[in-house]
């Protein structure tokens, strides 16, 4: 019988949950790293028994962590994040200019392929790779010395380099996102970019339909038709049907169209999860009822999804990074938040269960489904 795994990073660790393939009764192991901020755990879809964890404190700086063994034992590998080339300047809120400078890593992305090979999106923006099991890092500087590299500014939590999507179906093609600079697309392996922006519009921007500088919080694409992506926008639900060239808004009804998180149903396509929260100033959701809000046409029209989660005097937010869906079928689908709750469904979100009630703020969720 199938495992599934689910990897939790939080302000204070990183926590590993789970269960068989019922999803219906939970173990916590953790935390890994206590008292570190996890902003991201990610296991190798090439080897099972390979984790990656990208771990931050003050003092220490940058540090990522791998594990051979599942999690049982962590060794600390490569943390030189070092810019190529001229570093140059960016953007500030106030309109200056300022030096590029590498501070953490915020979201890895192993290769689907080689367990040793895994992207890395840091801030301030860049892309970096590693194709020893992290002990080296490289950056691939054509995307931050792109052209319009000087006109990004950072998004209220850090200029982030924070969503890696991988074309299986063509290998070459990457898609990035960042805030707050926009989407990004790389058909030569990283070596050169394009923004991929047509169509967002952003009333806080000089230019609202300038071609960079939208904050785009999350990408979301599945692998049988990565060409569709999905994007929660800082304001807006986007749809591209072809790879990011033409957006267009898919918010429909719901309540409120500024959140974090966006994923897409492992089995269906137009299937689609988001958590509104109430605006871009108050990071909780609307009327305090924490709802997930499920379409399965694609973004067209939404339904609130809410047995299993409170549904008055609730202030917690989920982050960018912190939702996931697993691989079994029925679909399951997976939410961490603020306040330290990891909410899971082993039916597409028609009922909840929680699964971790009293960790750290959380930042990621990553979801694995082991034979």
């Amino acid at each position: 019988m199938s495992t599934v795994r689910v990897l939790v990073g939080t302000r204070k660790g990183g926590f590993i949950i789970h269960s068989d393939a019922s999803r219906q009764h939970w173990q916590i192991d953790g935390p890994l790293f206590g008292g570190w901020e996890i902003y991201h755990i990610a296991g190798s879809p090439a080897d099972p028994n390979r984790l990656y964890a990208s771990q931050v404190t003050d003092w220490f700086g940058q540090v990522i962590q791998r594990s051979d063994d599942g999690g049982k034992t962590w060794d600390t590998v490569g943390n030189e994040f070092v810019y190529r080339g001229d570093v140059g300047e960016h953007q500030w809120y106030d309109g200056s200019m300022r030096p590029w400078e590498f501070k953490r890593v915020w979201h890895l992305e192993p290769s689907p392929e080689n367990p040793d090979t895994v992207y890395a999106g840091v801030e301030d923006a860049a892309l970096f790779v590693t194709r020893d099991g992290g002990s080296s890092w490289e950056e691939l500087p054509g995307l931050r010395q792109h052209g319009t590299g000087r006109d990004w500014m950072p998004g209220a939590g850090g200029m982030c380099l924070h969503t890696i999507l991988l074309n299986p179906q063509k290998p070459g093609r990457i898609t990035v996102a960042i805030s707050a600079a926009g989407a990004f697309r790389s058909d030569d392996y990283g070596a050169s970019w394009t923004p991929i922006n047509r169509g967002l519009h952003s009333e806080q921007m000089p230019n609202p339909d300038g071609e960079v500088g939208h904050c785009v919080h999350r990408l979301a694409a599945h692998p049988t038709r990565p060409d569709v992506l999905f994007m929660q926008k800082h304001w807006d639900v986007m749809r591209s049907d072809d790879a990011g060239d033409n957006w267009r808004e898919v918010s429909g009804n719901l309540p409120s169209d500024f959140g974090f998180p966006i994923a897409v149903h492992a089995h269906e396509p137009e299937t689609l999860y988001v958590v509104p929260i109430k605006s871009d100033s108050e990071h909780y959701p609307p009327e305090g009822k924490l709802r997930v809000y499920r379409s399965r046409s694609g973004g067209e029209t939404w339904e609130a999804l809410t047995q299993g989660l409170p549904q008055q005097h609730c202030y917690v937010n989920v982050l960018r990074d912190a939702m996931a869906v697993d691989t079994l079928s029925p679909g399951g689908v997976y939410f961490g938040t603020t306040g330290g709750q990891v909410y899971a469904s082993n039916n597409s979100g028609d009922h909840w269960q929680t699964i971790a009630a009293h960790l750290p703020a959380v930042l990621s969720v990553e979801v694995q489904v082991l034979p």
